[in-house]
């Protein structure tokens, strides 16, 4: 299928590939993606850039974000679904439903099956030729993942804020991460000082009425806790602001503020996100709920303790899997893949560090998401890549200005 506007040609491309590599006979899914040209039948004959999306567990950009434009000039862009998302055969509560072991069809979701995934694409529509690749935070880590097993399908490879550690554990990441959380709210709680009174009065009425949201489903304290996901994006700083500004109807929370609360709590547009959140850490080793573990390290998030609210980042909880509806059905599959120890490893070491590709990396100095300090050891252990260290963006900089790639571009040809 071929559509065309704004001046680009859209076209979707479908193909059908094991659900296990290790076993190309057995059952197989689909992936989708969507390539993405300029109009101008010259861009016919420019090579391919496939785009690796953040997450895990979000499907490829719809929109027309400020970079496709500017990677379009040069390149016909694949904007892949990774696997389980968006039109590539999508993992839900719903289609999870008829599968037997749902534990063990999840566990085949992780960034070795995506680049195995990318590279049939690649043979597909390239006829084995290598493509570039550029990856966002967590597709950054499946970039990573791609230079170790599979760098002959490689012309070269552009991260932004997606330098993983290369042998950090789970819990390694939350330790790292709660900090940077908490520096965050600081500078949030800076900016809107009276938010923080607005915080502790919509936990207290939570402790004292009975919220739902749209879907029926409660809104507990550690629910609206978990609101802090956003502040990590320059995109979505403020939207908490917002949210807390229109809070309450009276005594009571307003119906505006539910339904927007909504929009940001509930994984059912990505459940794959919450089950395998933890799991993108896993090397030989279980993840055991890190998040929940290592945050009893930190006094300040807990809500009991009576002082000021600190919101939560980009964590996962087991009781995310007992009040969320679209993640309750995935609760024990969700615990089996935090108990799962024989994860295989995501990446080689030694062949990154004899790498050959040219690599070229924005890393995000005060990123909430991905830690400095593991993403610029990785950045000194991969050979051949160029770090641009930058303060001027937060984690989603890759959107917010076309210059960002542009240089990333620049950098990675020189």
């Amino acid at each position: 299928m071929i559509h065309r506007h704004s001046g680009l040609v859209f076209a979707e491309h479908t193909l059908a590939v094991p659900l296990v590599h290790g076993d190309p006979d057995g059952p197989r899914i689909e992936i989708f993606a969507r390539e993405v040209r300029e109009a101008d039948p010259a861009a016919e004959g420019r090579p391919f850039l496939l785009f690796l999306q953040g997450g895990p567990g979000h499907r490829a950009p719809r929109e027309l974000p400020v970079w496709l434009r500017r990677a379009a000039r040069d390149y016909r862009v694949v904007l892949l679904d990774q696997r389980g998302t968006g039109r590539s055969t999508p993992l839900t509560r719903q289609t999870l439903a008829g599968i037997g072991d749902p534990a063990a069809h999840l566990a085949r979701f992780r960034a070795d099956a995506i680049v195995a995934d990318a590279e049939l694409l690649r043979r597909h529509l390239t006829g084995d030729r290598p493509w570039s690749v550029l990856g966002q935070s967590f597709g950054g880590f499946c970039a990573v993942t791609y230079l170790s097993f599979a760098p002959e399908g490689l012309r070269e490879v552009v991260i932004t804020g997606g330098l993983p550690g290369l042998t950090a554990t789970a819990d390694d990441v939350y330790r790292a991460a709660y900090p940077r959380v908490l520096a965050q709210n600081e500078r949030y709680f800076a900016r809107y000082p009276e938010d923080e009174a607005i915080a502790r009065r919509v936990v207290d009425a939570l402790r004292e009425q009975d919220a739902r949201l749209p879907g029926g489903d409660r809104l507990t304290p550690h629910r609206f806790q978990a609101l802090g996901i956003g502040l990590g994006s320059a995109a979505r700083f403020d939207q908490l602001h917002h949210l807390l500004e229109e809070a309450f109807a009276g005594p009571e929370l307003s119906e505006v503020f539910l339904r927007r609360v909504d929009a940001v709590v509930s994984f059912a547009e990505d459940p794959l996100y919450a089950v395998l959140h933890e799991a993108i850490y896993g090397q030989g080793a279980a993840t055991g709920w890190a998040a929940q573990r290592v945050r009893a390290e930190f006094g300040a998030f807990d809500l009991d303790r009576g002082g000021p609210v600190r919101f939560t980042g980009e964590m996962i909880y087991p009781w995310h899997f007992t009040e969320d509806p679209a993640l309750a059905p995935l609760a024990d599959a969700a615990d089996r893949i935090a108990g799962k120890a024989d994860w295989p490893a995501l990446y080689d070491p030694a062949r990154l560090a004899a790498n050959e590709v040219p690599v070229a990396a924005a890393i995000y100095h005060d990123d909430m998401y991905v830690d400095r300090d593991m993403s610029l050891a990785t950045a000194a252990a991969i050979g051949n890549l160029r770090p641009w260290v930058t303060n001027e963006y937060a984690h989603d900089g890759l959107g917010r200005e076309e210059r960002v790639l542009d240089r990333l571009l620049t950098m990675v040809r020189e």
